[in-house]
């Protein structure tokens, strides 16, 4: 691929999870924030293996089974997911993820990340996407919570998101070398990464303009056009770019990152991984967010609302 400059990056914010207590906990903020070690002392550190979670059983003993997702379902046709069993696919990952992660692979390699100032800008290397399968097995959006709630303790949201909220929980896992695309949120996120190591491209909503914004339906989600994963067949997509700026962040396995609502964020996967996304919605949130969104949803399902353009059922693009 033809190096091609793109937008700007600057890495996000982060503090560790021990200064965070010292300055008094997580406050209101609109921009990200990745806490180091936020998951050291939580249950989740220890029980959330590929090992343990391919143990998980229904209530009458069986396997559990999910769709996985096959594609992305931002860009392209909707495909079918297919439905398989989680534990093979689990100790398929665990045999993965005992294969170290290199420093040199990336969009920003982490040996070129600690070289880098507080502050400093820099590109990001794109051609890293280049490598990776277009159509591979990969369990998104889970309500893992919800299948086995004695799962929840396992996460002390509370002490990074004092104060009342609903909240949503999704699991992510998978190997390396997938991604999730561009897209922006409805609701706040804390991203907990409990095993391997993801890289997340992240727009603050004054990027707006350079975006991209798709039409098609995802709840609670905008999806944009552009596919960070073909800028060598699209470099026109990557050129249009270039005046944005970007954020960066290498998230790790123990860290958690803070994605505030309508932040536009793709991530990239460096190892075999196991993710939990909590979204959560204030009382005021909910009537000025929550409610339209859920109008929308009613109106789709009614076929009223960009039915037969949507990532939800099997139709065109």
């Amino acid at each position: 691929m033809k190096q091609i400059p793109g937008p700007s990056f600057t890495q996000v914010e982060e503090i560790d999870a021990l200064q965070l207590e010292q300055v008094g906990g997580f406050g209101p903020r609109t921009s990200p924030l990745l806490v180091k070690g936020a998951l050291r002392n939580w249950p989740a550190q220890q029980n959330w293996t590929f090992e343990k979670m391919a143990q998980l059983r229904n209530k009458d003993g069986s396997e559990p089974t999910r769709k996985f997702q096959n594609g992305l379902v931002e860009q392209g046709e909707t495909q079918e997911r297919p439905l398989l069993p989680i534990a093979p696919y689990l100790l398929e990952l665990a045999a993965l993820a005992t294969q170290p992660v290199s420093e040199e692979v990336g969009l920003l390699p982490n040996q070129r990340r600690r070289q880098l100032q507080p502050g400093e800008e820099f590109l990001l290397n794109w051609a890293h996407m280049q490598s990776f399968t277009p159509h591979r097995n990969y369990l998104a959006q889970w309500s893992i919570l919800e299948d086995f709630p004695q799962l929840r303790s396992d996460f002390d949201i509370r002490s990074l998101w004092p104060g009342w909220r609903w909240t949503w929980e999704s699991v992510f896992m998978g190997p390396a070398n997938t991604h999730t695309g561009l897209h922006r949120d409805v609701p706040n996120n804390w991203f907990c990464q409990a095993r391997g190591v993801k890289e997340f491209v992240m727009f603050p909503p004054s990027e707006e303009a350079f975006m991209k914004p798709s039409k098609k339906y995802d709840w609670g989600a905008t999806l944009s056009t552009i596919n960070i994963a073909r800028f060598d067949q699209h470099p026109e997509q990557l050129r249009a770019l270039e005046q944005a700026k970007g954020l960066y962040a290498r998230v790790e396995e123990g860290d958690a990152l803070f994605i505030p609502k309508r932040t536009w964020h793709a991530v990239v996967s460096l190892a075999p991984s196991i993710s939990l996304a909590v979204f959560g919605l204030t009382a005021k949130e909910i009537l000025l967010s929550g409610v339209p969104t859920a109008t929308k949803d009613l109106l789709h399902n009614m076929h009223l609302y960009r039915w037969g353009h949507c990532i939800c059922h099997k139709h065109g693009i």
